[in-house]
């Protein structure tokens, strides 16, 4: 399979600091789509001085060439293998590349006066001698949003297929706006839906810009988190409490920056998620050592202490039991309806503890916030328990389709 793009239709455009034609290279790269060869296609038009993206596993080819778009489209087909076409001015979801890679026979999606087509070769006479993409595929079958498989398991929701066109300052604006929106999750807390975002969006588009790898923005978190404890445990409740707001905001950053620019990784997503699941639990210990006044007050005879190690057990048996449910159904249990989303809003996690005990430690009530934050994380480990119990028991899989 071959990539085509016109880059007789361009922009100048830049969306979280990349071309569109960059993007699109990436896209693929991202997707694994296994390709014989790219062509970026400038027409008639001068061979522009950027070096293409170094690191897809083809050769990438920069052509001219006069005729229409149809003209030149026709002209790369190959006699063996279809061609995924798209142009340089769209901006495409990556998922449509692989979506249309593992597809059979010719067709083409459009949206927002963006086109990205599957040509197969046995189709080389129906593409029309037309001056743009949307108009040279008008006779291939049209892919709906009802064909797409739209759920996306690492976002925990829905998301319908999308195609823009990106031609000036307001277009690329929106876009970047959309895309930025459409990377949260759809099951997460209300700090992080709500409170967070502006903060979040005030840094992502000039970390893209500036080319800043995510597992830059991960390694500055880890190391607010760590600080964050021995703050903690040491009285200075204020300034663990600003490392502990600074990771969270961070720990949705590169999230958020990995996706936008194609750049997340494996260890960055061991980092990231890693240090999700381990760290809370050494802020919670922190926080029981800075109320009992220090480590020589740290022992089995106080209550705090004590229940300090009950959240620890109730934690773990929490994440324990999340994974009971995805094991079996390879996602996470709060995509599985739409109350499961609405609680996840508000259970006893990192971003509904923490502001809840700044609060309570505000106005003196830290010890009291503690103790109400282990009930919470009793009850939502009941929760968690009764609702996992309650689906696999009532579970019932979908019978085969007959041969």
């Amino acid at each position: 399979m071959k990539l085509w793009i016109d880059a007789g239709r361009s922009s100048a455009e830049r969306v979280f600091g990349m071309d569109l034609i960059e993007r699109h290279l990436k896209a693929v790269r991202h997707q694994k789509i296994d390709l014989s060869e790219v062509i970026i296609d400038v027409g008639a038009g001068p061979v522009p001085d950027w070096v293409a993206e170094p690191r897809l596993a083809c050769p990438v080819r920069v052509v001219t060439g006069e005729g229409t778009c149809g003209d030149r489209l026709r002209a790369a087909l190959a006699a063996n293998e279809p061609l995924l076409a798209t142009d340089a001015a769209s901006l495409a979801d990556g998922r449509l590349y692989r979506y249309l890679a593992d597809r059979s026979g010719s067709c083409a999606v459009r949206a927002n006066k963006a086109t990205i087509a599957r040509i197969e070769p046995v189709d080389a006479s129906r593409i029309l001698v037309a001056p743009t993409l949307d108009a040279v595929t008008a006779p291939l079958t049209e892919i709906r949003q009802d064909d797409f498989p739209a759920f996306v398991a690492k976002l925990r929701r829905s998301l319908p297929f999308y195609l823009f066109s990106v031609t000036n300052a307001a277009e690329r604006n929106s876009v970047e706006r959309f895309l930025f929106w459409s990377n949260y999750k759809g099951s997460t807390d209300f700090f992080t839906k709500y409170v967070y975002p502006p903060l979040v969006w005030a840094m992502v588009p000039p970390l893209a810009r500036a080319r800043i790898h995510p597992n830059t923005v991960t390694i500055v978190s880890i190391i607010l988190t760590v600080l964050a404890v021995p703050l903690f445990a040491t009285g200075h409740f204020w300034w663990g409490f600003a490392c502990a707001y600074g990771m969270s905001v961070l720990d949705s950053v590169d999230g958020k920056l990995a996706r936008l620019t194609f750049t997340d990784s494996a260890i960055g997503n061991v980092l990231d998620h890693g240090l999700d699941i381990v760290h809370p639990p050494f802020w919670y210990f922190g926080w029981a050592i800075g109320l009992l006044g220090g480590w020589a007050a740290a022992d089995l005879s106080q209550p705090l202490w004590q229940a300090a190690w009950v959240m620890l057990a109730l934690y773990i048996l929490d994440r324990l039991i999340l994974a009971v449910y995805r094991a079996k159904f390879k996602r996470g249990l709060h995509t599985h309806a739409a109350m499961d989303a609405i609680v996840r809003t508000f259970i006893s996690r990192r971003n509904i503890n923490l502001p809840l005990f700044t609060v309570a430690y505000a106005v003196g009530w830290g010890l009291e916030a503690f103790y109400f934050i282990v009930l919470w994380q009793a009850l939502t480990c009941l929760y968690h328990g009764g609702r996992t119990i309650w689906i696999l028991a009532t579970f019932h899989p979908a019978p085969a389709e007959p041969v």
